[in-house]
């Protein structure tokens, strides 16, 4: 009889972790969206515009992004006087980058494309992150620029994963390490956020540090200019001819 009620009392305890979890994960993303204005502001935000100075590798330039919330994204480069643009729309993707013999727009592969997909999605991480077959975990806490930070994962329906970190006082997101395409490869790229600043509601990270393909590739974004809501026209998001 001791046997029958400790078996089902481990059952049981199996049970509430599991339910626990999954409602954790989905408190800590609900928690994190209402910091960077709530779920309803964030929806009726139609473009995000912004603007910055980068350094890759040592190599200083300006970054241009513009992103028509579900339309899409395109994202311009100028470093050292040559242009890298890569864009994504809701059908497919393509890129540009001189400096590495690309002088033509080029279709992205189908995998990069689908790694990137969400970024024609204004917070296409977290907001609907459920509706597009995705699945969030709890995965306790990790330590991340001094604070013991809520470590959660989202898996895509391709199976492919990213963790996210959020810090447990503000709960904005402070770090990612996400999964991606890159020369036909799946790598991981790591990413800190910082300095939040509110923008007429919308709370977003003025400065982004990337460690690409694990220590190959640095780049930090430090933003200048960050605009809601601009007319964008949908053209610039096709591929040039």
């Amino acid at each position: 009889m001791k046997r029958i009620k400790s078996f089902a009392t481990v059952i049981l305890t199996v049970i509430f972790t599991v339910s626990l979890s999954a409602q954790t994960a989905e408190e800590i993303i609900e928690k994190s969206l209402k910091a960077m204005g709530g779920k309803e502001f964030l929806s009726n935000i139609t473009s995000l515009y912004t603007e910055g100075d980068i350094d890759v590798m040592g190599m200083v330039g300006t970054m241009k992004t513009t992103t028509l919330n579900g339309k899409g994204m395109r994202q311009d480069m100028d470093i050292m006087g040559s242009m890298i643009s890569t864009c994504y729309n809701d059908s497919s993707g393509w890129s540009m980058n001189p400096m590495m013999g690309s002088y033509a727009a080029e279709t992205m592969p189908e995998q990069q494309y689908n790694s990137g997909r969400d970024q024609i999605y204004i917070e296409g991480h977290f907001l609907n992150y459920d509706k597009n077959g995705s699945t969030a975990e709890y995965l306790g806490t990790e330590t991340v620029s001094g604070v013991d930070a809520h470590k959660v994962e989202i898996t895509k329906p391709d199976s492919t994963s990213s963790l996210y970190y959020f810090d447990p006082e503000t709960y904005f997101l402070i770090y990612t390490i996400q999964q991606a395409e890159m020369q036909g490869m799946i790598v991981d790229n790591a990413m800190t956020f910082s300095d939040y600043r509110d923008v007429e509601g919308y709370f977003t990270p003025f400065k982004i540090s990337m460690d690409m393909a694990g220590g190959q590739f640095y780049m930090t974004i430090t933003f200048k200019n960050v605009e809601l809501n601009k007319p964008v026209d949908e053209t610039i998001f096709d591929k040039p001819l």
